[in-house]
């Protein structure tokens, strides 16, 4: 029998053999294979385990080999792994197979949860491997991956057991490959497209007098496009894209996948949703590092970027962030990934995010404003919109200046639950046209996918020259368009859909 851990480095990780010898000499436990202080520390770990779970420990001298001999292995997750390993030598267990062991032992013989559990099983699966063992803790993370056997222990004599009774083992799916993933609890069908449960304190009907904001939400969402909102404070800003998380669709088991790896690996998947089905939603803090929102570390651990893949990164009071934390988000914005090295060694995170920000319009906020008085000078605000620069401005497609506008309080207020209908209508027109959002087409495909007609053409055309748009802002305004027809349900694009997005992309009367 062929027994496998695993060690998170990076997106990727890799698998790890274990492999265990009896030999004579003075009776001690050797380990080779380039470990850190805590997979060296479970050589005392699995000696007690072993003899407090009713086993016999070998008298003779134990030589431990985690292969390959050059990679770094780090963390607590191979002690079971071990363990096994050396009863396996010691009893010559039947089952002639691979399979991947994770675990963390106690000194009781009983197991801890590890973390990075489903991105082991994953790339086991991937590499041939039918079987695992994860503790019970873990088990519904491993059951989520597709076509591999998987029991779930919670001591290190159950585990034993298993090693020598295949029939206890499990498919994590009644057919691999089917769609049976977890769904959250309370989730809403709309139309076809799933929504989580709308919960307390996510209802667009409350916010007043800011439609245009919420206008340009719903596009935001329905599209995956960048959006910033800027104006003075207390304007409802913040709450207005903090209750925007009630209008990301559901992801699909394809994007859930790549999502629920990043997670595993960062130690962040809870045990009540085994794997990541709602879009996430992060909010880093204004003082966050570079390595902390691109990622990084001695093992490369995900940033908030990673974290954030196929969701949304929100930077609330943008301009006061790093001005490096700022233009880093440029590259991973057209790339849709960020590539990190340490140590000789580099990995590829995935980073497809939606950025939405929120900002003052100077650092007192209130430029702009009709009835307050700016105390800032012209140099600084000047100094203020550079944080931005002209280049991660222009990947930017919705601009929305909001304001305390008391004369839209009579406006009728769109409901949670009526935005999401022509969200829905767009992203099932999205998903059967294309593989990708709108926000997220290929230049080279902007022309087939965004058919206008004439009178829209000639509308784009004017606004371009007006406004001295560059080919990125113009296909911008495109698959801005392209996304408001889809939310009417619309095939080609009007000359009001284009009207609508020039005005989110220019922003008439605002700062731009």
């Amino acid at each position: 029998m062929q027994i496998f851990s695993f060690s998170p480095f990076g997106y990727e990780g890799s698998l790890v053999t274990v492999e265990v010898d009896l030999r004579r000499g003075i009776p001690a436990v050797d380990m080779v294979g380039l470990a850190d202080g805590a997979v060296k520390e479970s050589r005392e770990r699995m000696r007690s385990a072993i003899r407090n779970s009713g086993f016999e420990f070998p008298p003779e001298r134990v030589l431990i080999s985690l292969s390959p001999a050059d990679l770094k292995k780090e963390g607590a997750g191979f002690d079971l792994a071990i363990a096994l390993a050396v009863l396996n030598a010691q009893n010559n267990a039947v089952l002639d197979e691979k399979v991947l062991v994770m675990g963390e032992l106690e000194l009781s013989g009983n197991l801890r949860p590890v973390r990075a559990v489903h991105a082991a099983v994953s790339t086991a699966a991937l590499a041939g491997i039918k079987l695992c063992i994860v503790p019970e803790a873990n088990g519904s993370e491993a059951r989520e991956v597709a076509g591999i056997k998987v029991f779930a222990a919670s001591t290190l004599a159950q585990a034993f057991q298993a090693i020598n009774a295949p029939s206890l083992f499990t498919y994590s799916k009644e057919e691999p490959g089917k769609d049976g993933g977890f769904i959250p609890q309370g989730s809403v069908d709309v139309d076809g497209v799933l929504f989580p449960a709308i919960r307390s304190g996510f209802e667009f009907s409350d916010v007043v007098g800011q439609s245009d904001l919420i206008r340009a939400l719903q596009i935001a969402a329905a599209g995956s496009h960048n959006l910033l909102a800027f104006g003075p404070p207390g304007c409802g800003k913040t709450l207005s894209i903090q209750k925007s998380q009630a209008l990301f669709p559901l992801l699909t088991l394809t994007e859930s996948q790549s999502v629920t790896r990043i997670y595993s690996l960062a130690g962040l998947l809870a045990q009540s949703e085994p794997s990541i089905r709602t879009a996430p939603f992060r909010m880093p803090h204004q003082s966050a590092s570079l390595e902390g929102i691109c990622g990084g570390g001695p093992y490369c651990r995900p940033g908030e970027i990673s974290l954030a893949h196929n969701g949304v990164l929100f930077l609330d009071e943008a301009a006061e962030f790093r001005t490096s934390v700022l233009q880093m988000l440029r590259v991973p914005l057209e790339s849709g990934r960020v590539t990190l090295s340490r140590a000789g060694r580099t990995t590829v995170y995935p980073a497809s995010f939606q950025l939405l920000m929120a900002t003052n319009p100077c650092p007192c906020g209130n430029y702009g404003s009709e009835n307050k008085v700016c105390l800032c000078s012209a140099k600084a605000v000047e100094q203020y919109w550079k944080k931005f620069s002209g280049p991660l401005l222009d990947r930017i497609d919705l601009r929305v200046h909001v304001e305390n506008d008391a004369a839209k309080d009579s406006e009728k207020r769109l409901s949670t639950a009526e935005l999401r209908k022509g969200i829905a209508k767009a992203v099932t027109i999205q998903r059967k046209r294309q593989n990708c959002r709108n926000a997220h087409i290929e230049s080279q495909n902007i022309l087939k996918i965004c058919k206008t007609n004439n009178q829209a053409t000639k509308v784009l055309a004017d606004a371009s020259k007006r406004y001295d748009f560059s080919p990125r802002a113009i296909n911008s305004c495109l698959k801005i368009a392209r996304t408001i027809a889809d939310i009417e349900g619309s095939e080609i694009i009007s000359e009001h859909h284009i009207d609508e997005a020039v005005k989110y992309r220019n922003n008439e009367g605002g700062l731009f």
